[in-house]
């Protein structure tokens, strides 16, 4: 009898820890990437181009191995020439899960002609979109909308760009971009939307807004105050600085991966999504975050 109780109290002892191990599952998994960066050049310091097919192979084979939702890039998939384009989607083609990709200024270090190429080329339906997964509200944003390099010389995008920039943000990098009236009044839109459905929402782009850095969005400061009207808004996930970054404003996490390019090792990581929290499990340079959600 005796033994009897050991054995059911050990099965209620099993049953408990199932549950425990059981609630601590991720409601979901994403894989990111920043800057791959792939370009038919000599190295260049930190910069180590011939590296990144082969680095971003090892990422897609690590991703192959786990469950995830999908995958992110998050821009500068390739350094420059349109043909780098066809040197590395072969290896991003080998990847399980669905690729998100998001325009960096580097998408566009290409010739005049193929600039309005570039979103298809990159399987994107536009060049920023929406879409929603478990609860949460994905945007995926373009933030060389108003920028010196996303479209073609002389066109009217081009010409707005260029006079926004002398008018308002010339002492602003021209590496870095903007997010445009229209966008901005979209990202509203659907913040707007997320907060009555009762989604979060992770906000994807190249271009940091916080910290304050010289890799910022122009008008960062006008972004980082829309976000802030809206309780969905939780995440900012972005890249283009190569260091990385951090920092939480108003309950906000501005997360900043480190570039794949910039490193013998490599960088990337996989984001764990629980009910109150989301982790960032960092490989090779990426370091781990915990990032609590309000």
């Amino acid at each position: 009898m005796r033994l009897g109780y050991r054995l059911a109290a050990l099965a209620l002892l099993g049953g408990a820890l199932t549950a425990s191990a059981a609630r601590e599952r991720p409601l979901f998994s994403i894989g990111a990437i920043a800057d791959a960066q792939y370009g038919p050049a000599p190295d260049s310091g930190q910069r180590l181009y011939h590296t990144a097919p082969g680095k971003l192979a090892a990422a897609v084979a690590d991703f192959n191995r786990r469950k995830l939702a999908f995958v992110v890039h998050l821009g500068d998939f390739i350094d420059r020439d349109w043909a780098s384009y066809d040197a590395l989607l072969p290896v991003a083609a080998k990847l399980r899960h669905r690729w998100h990709f998001v325009l960096g200024n580097h998408e566009f270090a290409i010739d005049e002609a193929h600039k309005p190429m570039v979103a298809a080329k990159l399987g994107m339906p536009a060049r920023y979109y929406s879409f929603t997964h478990d609860g949460w509200l994905f945007l995926v944003t373009d933030g060389t909308d108003r920028s010196t390099f996303g479209w073609p010389a002389g066109s009217a995008e081009d010409r707005a760009s260029r006079a926004l920039h002398a008018t308002r943000y010339a002492d602003k990098p021209d590496w870095d971009g903007g997010i445009g009236d229209v966008q901005m009044q979209w990202i509203d839109a659907e913040l707007t939307r997320a907060d009555h459905a009762g989604l979060k929402a992770m906000v994807l782009c190249h271009f940091p807004v916080w910290p304050e850095n010289p890799h910022n969005l122009w008008n960062a400061g006008d972004v980082r105050a829309l976000l802030e009207r809206h309780p969905s808004a939780k995440i900012w996930l972005d890249g283009h600085n190569h260091d990385g970054n951090y920092g939480e404003r108003a309950g906000i996490h501005y997360v900043n991966l480190k570039a794949m390019l910039d490193t013998p090792d490599t960088a990337y990581a996989r984001l764990d999504f629980f009910a109150d929290r989301v982790i960032v499990h960092g490989t090779g340079r990426q370091q781990d975050l915990t990032l609590p959600l309000r």
